[in-house]
Order: structure tokens, then C-alpha cells, then sequence
């Protein structure tokens, strides 16, 4: 992986590239380049015959079964995930050790995003998938060695740095954990063990966003399921064993981003992009696709640092509520990232690439398509999940949580936040699907000024709601502030003429609001009707149950959808 850059390598990272980009263009549209190893395909996908006589990473590509992809691998990473809360549930409860924990892993986890996984992908994936479609493979292979050297230097410094300034940056992040015990020095001492996670995670999302722009979705999707396995078997097995039990959930994060990273190695084998990080970080600046990159990564970082700094902001807060409060939220940010994931992010990745790819080809009439049907799964899927975070909070909560130290009280803290996650929770997904329209046409400035207003917004929206209503008015005020966002961010898609809707959405709402009136209703009475944490007794009653109802209620609201004539053959659409 390490490169020492000798002169005969040179070229190949920052280099002159003119010659090279001309004589890959030609190859590249006439549709010959590296037709076996650029098939992306499935997670361990064979050589075969290509029906369809294009090259592999121009093939057309069925939307609807890119997603199930994704959201299969999401879905299996998310209940990993659920698993890994609950095992630390049982272990730890909501005390000072889970608060130190979570203050510490939110730390890094901000600049991943600020970094790397927000910014540099909005930045990164349609310059690539610009290289990739216009460039030829071996100038997007250059261009993937230089950012991936400068991507690992500066991280590096990075965490240096954080490792350096740990306690300041704790007393920036929750302050309010100096009154509270152990709690501060624990948090300082796990964020410097867990510091290093961002090279590994930022290594991760470029290969990730390399995979992807090459049609290859499934590799990226597992990868978040190792982080879980490394967290349960810290738990279950390391932290019984340490003075400190808590620091073993530390270790855990930096060998969950190296598994990570190296799940991805035969995807990147297969299409030879396996990243070189050379010793010359200032050599693979001189790259022009590296340049074009950072300049858009300047307005990406601050667009992501403005909601990433209202994530500061609330943690503060949260850690000034009282002992569980940071612990509280956090149980419920991890309910509603399970539909966010399945549904916003596996969207997201799938339409990033193919909306680049209309925006290189000129194709406004695709682009327009893609938003149109990203927006309509979207309503589809995320209707009824709004519904069971809103309506079903406390079954959820006590089913996946209620077990050992995490008693019936936390049971009702983490369902009032996540109740409030509900209400937000259409336009915290409807970002993830709009947003990307801007950055495909690499146009970042426009999410910045709206993200700014919503800033604003949100934080004004915690003075009106946690005087009221406490940790909860935290989760409201970012469900407000995520809806306010994704209306101004359609506005700006179709005052620009980047979306005109196709027919058929008036008829659409109505047919949703139905189904949406019906499960409501149903959800509430399985609600009311049953002492879900007098079941504590009983898990795997309590799980059937759980699991009986959801089963029923997905029925019922796609039942009630096809007795009101919807459509589903309308989803089964192909990206070209």
C-alpha cells in the first residue's frame, strides 16, 4: 500500500496527466476498459458473461435492487448495532461510564464527518465519477492514490493533535461531565485511545466512495457490520477482564475502523483502485483532481461543521440535564438512525453516483427522474417509520433495551426522545435524498446557506422546547430544524430547474395519508394495550410480540396502499 515514489512511479500519483487522460478517453468511450474487473457486483461476485455488451461500470443499474442491497447490508449492520447497545445496556446501564464513552466516541465521529465521511464524499464522488466516465482508468487511478495520500497525512496530524489537546476538546464538546465524578477523566483518556479511528474511517468512506462510483454497493454496506462485532466482542468477552471495563469499548473503535477498511481490499483489488499512500503528501497535492476536491471541500466542510456543530451544541446541553441525559439521547439516536440508514443513507449512496453521471452526461431529464423517484421512496418508506418512532416509541425502546441496568425509568427517558425523533423523522431522511441533488451538479454553497438558517433555527427552537420538555426537547428541536432544511433545500431544486415532479403526486399523498391514518391507529391501541416493561420477565415473549406487531402493521399499511390502487411496478426503475 505504501509507495516510496520512485521515478518510476511518479506519474501515476502527480505526475503530468494530459497525455495519459488522452489516451484513456478514447478507450474509455469506446467502451473497452477493464471490462471484468469494473463489474462492481455483488459482495463475491464471479466472471461471467455480460448480457447486456456494455462495459461493466456503464451497465444500466436497477434502482430498486441497488437499494435492497444496500439496505439487506444496512439492516444487518443496524442489528448488529442494536445488539451492540444492548449488550452495553446490560453491562453499563446509563451511568457515568456510558456518558464518558459516548462524549469520547462523539469526538471523533464529528471530525470523521467534518472531514472525511461528509465533506470529502460530497466533494470527492462526483469528481471521480467525472474522472471515471470521462477520463479513463488510469487517470482516476492516479487521482485516488493522491487523495488518498493527502487524505492520510492530514489525518494523521490530526490525531496528533486530538490526542495532544484531548482534555480541552472533551471540556468543548460536554463540560458539564467536569461535575459529574470519574466521568471527565474517563472521557479524556478514551478519546485519546480512539483518536487514530479517523484515519482508519477516512480511509473507509474513499474506498467506499471508489466502490460505489463503480456500481459496487454491497462491500461498502457490510463494513459498518464489523465496528459491531468489534464492540460486541469487547464487551462480551475483553471488558470482563480489565480494571476498567469501559476502556475496552475504546479499543474496540480503532479495531473496527481497520476491519473496516480491510473488508474493502478485494472490491478495490477487482477494479484496480486499491489506494498507494505515498511519503510525499505535498507531491500528491500537486494533483489536479486533488485541487478541484479541496477547493469543494472547503464549502462541504463548513456545511457539515454547521450541523455538526449543533450536535455540540445539544451535547452540552444534554450533559447539563443531569446523570443519563447524554445516554438517554443516545439510545435514542440509535433507534432513529435505523430507519435514517436503511432508508436516507442507503438512498443517498445509490443516487450520488448515478445523479453525477447525469449531471457529466448533460442528461437533465435522467436527473430530474432520479430525484423523482428518490423522493417517492422515500414518502413510501418513511411515512410508517415516522409513525412507529412517534406511536410505538416505548415498545421499541423496552424490547431492544430493557434488560439488566437499564431499568423502566431510562425505558421512558429514551422513548420521550425518540417520540420526538418522529415527528422529524420525514425530513431527516428527505435531506439525505435532496441534498445530493446539489452535490452531484457540485454545487455545495447552496446546502451551506441553508444549513446556516437552520443552525439558527434549531438552536432557537431548544430554548422554546427543553425548558418544556427536557433531554426530549433536544431530539424535537433537530427533528424541526431537519424539516425546516429539507424544504428549503426542494425549494432551491425547483426554483433552479434542477426537479420538475412527474404526475401522480397529489394521488400519491392521498394514498399514503389513508394507509398512514389506519396504522396510526392500530399502532397505538398494540401500544396502550399491552405493560411492555412489566414483560422485562419474559424477553423472548416480549421480542415475538414485538416482532408479531411490526410484521402486522407493515402488512396492514401496504395492504391498505394496494386496496387504494397504488403503483409499485413505478419503483422498479433503472439508472443509466
Amino acid at each position: 500500500m505504501l509507495d516510496d515514489h520512485r521515478s518510476a512511479n511518479a506519474d501515476s500519483e502527480t505526475g503530468d496527466y494530459s497525455n495519459k487522460i488522452k489516451a484513456k478517453t478514447s478507450s474509455a468511450n469506446d467502451g473497452v476498459a477493464l471490462p471484468a474487473r469494473c463489474r462492481g457486483g455483488g459482495f463475491f461476485r464471479r466472471e461471467g458473461r455480460n448480457p447486456t455488451g456494455l462495459p461493466y461500470n456503464k451497465r444500466p443499474m436497477n434502482l430498486f435492487r441497488a437499494l435492497l442491497t444496500v439496505s439487506g447490508f444496512t439492516l444487518l449492520s443496524r442489528v448488529t448495532g442494536l445488539a451492540r447497545e444492548t449488550l452495553i445496556a446490560r453491562a453499563f446501564g446509563a451511568s457515568q461510564y456510558t456518558d464518558a464513552f459516548y462524549v469520547a466516541f462523539r469526538i471523533p465521529n464529528l471530525l470523521r464527518r467534518l472531514s472525511a465521511e461528509g465533506a470529502f464524499s460530497q466533494a470527492f464522488v462526483p469528481i471521480l465519477a467525472e474522472f471515471k466516465n470521462q477520463k479513463g482508468h488510469d487517470a482516476t487511478k492516479a487521482l485516488v492514490d493522491a487523495m488518498s495520500t493527502v487524505l492520510a497525512w492530514a489525518l494523521a496530524l490530526l490525531s496528533l493533535a486530538g490526542v495532544a489537546g484531548a482534555a480541552w476538546v472533551v471540556y468543548a464538546v460536554a463540560s458539564g461531565l467536569r461535575a459529574d465524578g470519574q466521568a471527565f477523566p474517563l472521557a479524556v483518556t478514551m478519546t485519546r485511545i480512539m483518536f487514530p479511528y479517523i484515519i482508519f474511517i477516512s480511509l473507509t468512506t474513499l474506498a467506499s466512495g471508489v466502490l460505489n462510483t463503480y456500481k459496487n454497493f454491497s462491500l461498502p454496506a457490510f463494513a459498518p457490520v464489523l465496528l459491531n462485532v468489534s464492540f460486541i466482542g469487547a464487551a462480551a468477552f475483553v471488558a470482563p477482564h480489565l480494571k476498567m471495563p469501559v476502556y475496552a469499548l475504546a479499543w474496540a473503535v480503532i479495531v473496527g475502523g481497520l476491519l473496516q477498511f480491510m473488508v474493502q481490499w478485494p472490491g478495490l483489488k477487482r477494479i484496480d483502485m486499491v489506494p498507494r499512500i505515498g511519503l510525499n503528501p505535498w507531491r500528491a497535492l500537486a494533483h489536479p483532481g486533488v485541487k478541484r476536491v479541496l477547493a469543494k471541500m472547503v464549502p462541504a466542510t463548513f456545511a457539515v461543521s454547521v450541523a455538526q456543530l449543533s450536535l455540540i451544541i445539544n451535547t452540552n446541553i444534554a450533559s447539563r440535564l443531569g446523570q443519563g441525559a447524554v445516554s438517554w439521547i443516545n439510545y435514542a439516536d440509535r433507534l432513529m438512525e435505523f430507519p435514517t440508514a436503511l432508508l436516507g443513507v442507503a438512498l443517498g449512496t445509490i443516487l450520488l453516483p448515478s445523479l453525477s453521471k447525469a449531471h457529466v452526461d448533460a442528461d437533465a431529464t435522467e436527473y430530474s427522474a432520479l430525484l423523482d423517484w428518490g423522493l417517492r421512496v422515500t414518502f413510501l418508506l418513511a411515512a410508517p417509520s415516522a409513525l412507529g418512532l412517534l406511536v410505538f416509541a416505548e415498545p421499541l425502546t423496552a424490547t431492544l433495551f430493557n434488560y439488566g441496568k437499564f431499568d423502566a425509568h431510562t425505558v421512558e427517558m429514551v422513548a420521550r426522545a425518540l417520540a420526538a425523533y418522529g415527528i422529524g423523522l420525514v425530513g431527516i431522511i428527505l435531506i439525505k435524498i435532496l441534498a445530493p441533488g446539489f452535490y452531484a451538479k457540485q454545487d455545495i454553497k447552496t446546502p451551506v446557506k441553508i444549513a446556516i438558517v437552520v443552525l439558527i433555527v434549531t438552536q432557537l427552537s431548544n430554548y422554546v422546547f427543553v425548558p418544556i420538555l427536557g433531554h426530549a426537547g433536544l431530539t424535537l428541536s433537530i427533528g424541526v430544524g431537519a424539516s425546516l432544511n429539507s424544504l428549503l433545500l426542494f425549494i432551491g431544486l425547483r426554483r433552479r430547474g434542477i426537479y420538475q415532479p412527474s404526475p401522480g403526486w397529489p394521488r400519491f399523498f392521498l394514498q399514503l395519508l389513508g394507509a398512514s391514518l389506519v396504522l396510526a391507529g392500530v399502532m397505538h391501541w398494540f401500544a396502550i394495550s399491552f405493560d411492555w416493561t412489566g414483560l422485562r420477565a419474559e424477553p423472548l415473549a416480549r421480542i415475538a410480540l414485538t416482532a408479531a406487531s411490526l410484521i402486522l402493521f407493515a402488512a396492514l399499511y401496504f395492504g391498505m396502499l394496494w386496496l387504494m390502487g397504488f403503483k409499485y411496478a413505478y419503483f422498479r426503475r433503472r439508472a443509466k
